[in-house]
């Protein structure tokens, strides 16, 4: 069975290193997929192109759902949505200006 990806804030963790699951990005992610988080529950954290796994914990200090993760296994990725090449567009404003 394929884990969830859940957009995370890395920089949102707490004092003991587990990474908030509360941002807007996150709480849209975990209602497109109908995800029922659950103590223990293992799910793939993703942050533009870092990546890494995840355990669900929830917080009793903070009361809301947490990731504890490895830090030290971040791995960085290719962005899901590739960047358009720059495309050299002098043609069109030397057609539309006239010659320089």
């Amino acid at each position: 069975m394929n884990k969830f990806r859940v957009f995370v804030d890395f920089h949102n963790a707490d004092v003991k290193g587990r990474v908030r699951l509360n941002c807007a990005d996150t709480v849209t992610d975990i209602e497109r997929h109908g995800i029922e988080l659950k103590d223990g529950q293992s799910i793939i954290i993703y942050s533009e192109e870092l990546e890494v796994e995840g355990i669900v914990r929830y917080s009793e200090e903070e009361r809301l759902w947490t990731a504890v993760i490895d830090w030290d296994a971040i791995q960085e990725k290719v962005p899901i949505v590739p960047q358009p090449e720059i495309q050299d567009i002098s043609h069109m404003v030397e057609k539309k200006m006239g010659k320089w």
